[in-house]
């Protein structure tokens, strides 16, 4: 199992491109099902996830090309990848493959909207808490499908179609509101989502499903309003640029020092992130291409953050943060309010000589001036993150193990890393 091994202490210098938003490529691709033509999408990043919905899709009867490099683009990034689905020749999406993914669950809305049917195993994913699909199921009741949980699955009908309600979301949910945004698509009559999610990543959906003939208003919003259409056809779309993978490279120059242009990067996707990031002391410029990320001497200083959905601090940098913060110059404190059990990167982070004690949904970090490479393991996408930003500043060799997780979500970290100056390299046994 190959493993992630790095020798601290040396700053970033240089250049990082940021590849496609793993958060927006996978519903994106889902919404693939919806039409017979073909769904062109641009700089689709090259990520474990991304390979699995792949296969996912295949079994549906979805046919994919890579198209590869485009114009000056450096070859394995921005792939632009064609999804044809002209038949669904399968409406069951089987525990086997679901299992490994969460966000595969969510062909049920396509699936369900296109053909009337669907058989979807329940979802699995990172292990951070629960995460109940039952908003999912309200939300397609209120449109009309019949849903029944049965060994394992969800088997959902809607012999005469889906069509168009409103619906209120008890709580906020980014994979229910693509789910739903999908599904309304294709039903009778307008629905109204309330209460929906903002980030960016659902307003990449909708944009991408209204240039293939949805009528869509309000994605960014917490009010999304779906007009339904009776087919829609192929399109052209283009990924964002991944904020949390910008956040995380921010953070990893603010803890290590140094220099670096984040290539490709929109910082009005995670202002609020960046604006948290430049109170621990390191500098944020803007530039036409891309943002500037520089930190000086002067230590990090400690900042309360409590995690939020869009626009406030994202939950998905919640454990590079406290990496961040546990060489700050005093005492922080982290909040997670999105996902119970996400602090499992604490005791990690602890071997390297981090200072956190947990208070219910509060991390308290104090600072300590320095930490010392150890072996350490990656418990899921984020946290095994926040292993190498910590990484890149302790004393010695920090090895992290387990880095499928890495792999899920970071397109080639340790060469972009490394590129910038960092002694960062992948192990085999």
């Amino acid at each position: 199992m190959d493993r992630i091994r790095i020798t601290g202490g040396r700053k970033l210098e240089g250049v990082i491109p940021i590849s496609g938003a793993k958060n927006a490529a996978l519903p994106l691709m889902i919404a693939s099902l919806l039409t017979r033509e073909t769904l062109t999408l641009e700089n689709v990043p090259d990520l474990a996830d991304v390979n699995q919905l792949i296969k996912i899709l295949g079994n549906h009867g979805v046919d994919v090309s890579v198209n590869g490099r485009r114009g000056s683009q450096k070859e394995g990034y921005s792939r632009t990848v064609n999804f044809t689905a002209g038949e669904i020749v399968d409406t069951t999406a089987p525990y086997e493959l679901v299992s490994k993914m969460r966000a595969s669950f969510w062909v049920i809305g396509p699936l369900i909207a296109r053909m009337g049917e669907a058989k979807v195993s329940l979802p699995g994913g990172c292990a951070i808490g629960t995460r109940p699909v039952d908003l999912f199921l309200e939300g397609l009741a209120a449109l009309g499908a019949e849903i029944d949980v049965d060994n394992g699955y969800v088997v959902t009908r809607a012999r005469h179609g889906l069509k168009g309600n409103r619906f209120v979301f008890p709580k906020i949910s980014v994979g229910a509101t693509h789910v739903l945004m999908m599904a309304a698509s294709l039903a009778r009559g307008e629905t109204v989502l309330e209460n929906a999610a903002r980030e960016p990543e659902i307003v990449n959906l909708a944009e991408c499903l209204t240039l293939m003939g949805a009528k869509i208003s309000g994605a960014g919003t917490s009010r999304i309003v779906i007009e339904g259409v009776d087919t829609l056809s192929g399109a052209t779309c283009k990924i964002i640029p991944d904020r949390i993978e910008t956040g995380t490279y921010a953070m990893a120059v603010a803890m290590a020092g140094g220099d670096v242009v984040l290539e490709g990067a929109r910082p009005e996707l995670l202002q609020s992130a960046l604006d948290v990031i430049a109170q621990t002391g390191a500098e944020i410029t803007p530039l036409n291409h891309g943002i500037r990320v520089r930190r000086n001497g002067h230590g990090i200083e400690p900042v309360d953050v409590t995690t939020e959905p869009f626009p406030g601090f994202p939950t998905d940098l919640q454990a590079q943060f406290m990496g961040l913060m546990t060489m700050s110059k005093g005492r922080s404190r982290i909040t997670e309010t999105i996902f119970e059990n996400r602090f499992m990167h604490v005791q990690e982070l602890a071997r390297l000589g981090a200072h956190i004690t947990l208070a219910g949904q509060t991390a308290v970090v104090d600072g300590v001036s320095k930490l010392k490479g150890a072996p350490v393991m990656a418990t899921d996408l984020r946290a095994s993150v926040s292993l190498v930003i910590a990484g890149l500043a302790a004393e010695g060799e920090t090895v992290v193990n387990r880095i499928y997780h890495l792999d899920r979500g970071f397109e080639r970290l340790e060469e972009k890393l490394s590129g910038c100056g960092a002694l960062v390299e992948r192990v085999s046994d």
